[in-house]
């Protein structure tokens, strides 16, 4: 793939993110958030080992794969904690304000990444361009948050920001374990590490409510039940491919603002609560994305 490529990827994962965040939460209100993510789970797991035997034959799919360190192996434990903070987040603050939200977090991890070269990350400068616009870009995530008219709770806002954050760190993360065995094994073993996870915690520390849950998942609409693990699959794996080929700093702003804009779509179709101060910030958000790629 063109590098050129891999930044309209990285603008697509977003989106894909808000619309995957929106089926988990639906998921989660119509039985629990710990049954939503052990069905994201599940579902995540049989797609991507359908696709590996499908394309057993693919090196791109199934390339040769190298000994991985132990610590690489757990990446889903990542999405548990990101998962549960969309879950509230967007539950009492609305898709749009969530993403937001998430944003910041995103973004900031993005500048530290690069700037650190923590976790195998190529180290990089940010020049005074790639900083100007990314002060734009958060100027504008304040207009969304401050005008928006909806009373934000600030509680809900930060963990917002902590899904962004532990993202990146997740994103991260798995990009090096995909370094070692290809995006999709890694994308596999990520989902497999958080079922592991999820089942532990849903049935040692809350198994009452967990079962509770459980009975009403044969009244949810197939498309609820399922639509957020696939999507996860392709988050995951795209995730994958671009995160070592561009800079973390600019696939973090541009996957945030595709979060952002399609969370005010999905807000203004599904939830009629489309505020001019959303659509106002996304703008200044692509702008300071715009001076951000010219450095």
């Amino acid at each position: 793939m063109k590098t050129g490529l891999y930044y309209p990827l990285s603008f697509l994962t977003g989106a894909v993110i808000s619309i995957m965040v929106t089926f988990n939460t639906e998921l989660g209100k119509l039985t629990t958030n710990e049954v939503s993510i052990t069905i994201n789970q599940i579902t995540g797991i049989i797609v991507l080992t359908i696709l590996m035997i499908v394309l057993r034959n693919n090196k791109t799919v199934n390339p040769e794969r190298k000994k991985a360190p132990w610590y690489l192996w757990g990446g889903g434990l990542f999405g548990l904690a990101v998962i549960t903070c969309n879950y509230f987040s967007v539950k009492e603050a609305g898709t749009t304000i969530a993403m937001a939200s998430a944003v910041f977090g995103q973004c900031l991890a993005g500048i530290v990444f690069d700037l650190t070269g923590l976790m195998g990350m190529t180290k990089r400068k940010v020049s005074v361009k790639k900083a100007a616009g990314t002060a734009i870009s958060f100027s504008g995530i304040m207009v969304m948050l401050l005008f928006s008219g909806t009373g934000i709770n600030a509680l809900y806002a930060l963990m917002g920001g902590t899904a962004g954050v532990i993202t990146m760190i997740q994103m991260v993360y798995n990009s090096r374990f995909a370094s070692f065995k290809g995006a999709f094994f890694s994308a596999r073993q990520n989902v497999i590490s958080g079922l592991i996870g999820i089942a532990l915690f849903s049935f040692i520390i809350i198994p009452e409510t967990t079962i509770s849950g459980w009975t009403e998942v044969p009244s949810v609409p197939i498309p609820v039940l399922v639509g957020g693990g696939i999507l996860a699959c392709f988050v995951v794996v795209s995730s994958n491919t671009v995160i070592p080929r561009i800079p973390a700093a600019d696939s973090s702003v541009l996957m945030s603002s595709g979060q952002v804009l399609t969370a005010a779509v999905i807000d203004a179709l599904l939830f009629d609560s489309l505020y001019p101060a959303l659509l106002s910030g996304a703008v200044i958000m692509l702008i300071g994305i715009a001076i951000s790629r010219q450095s």
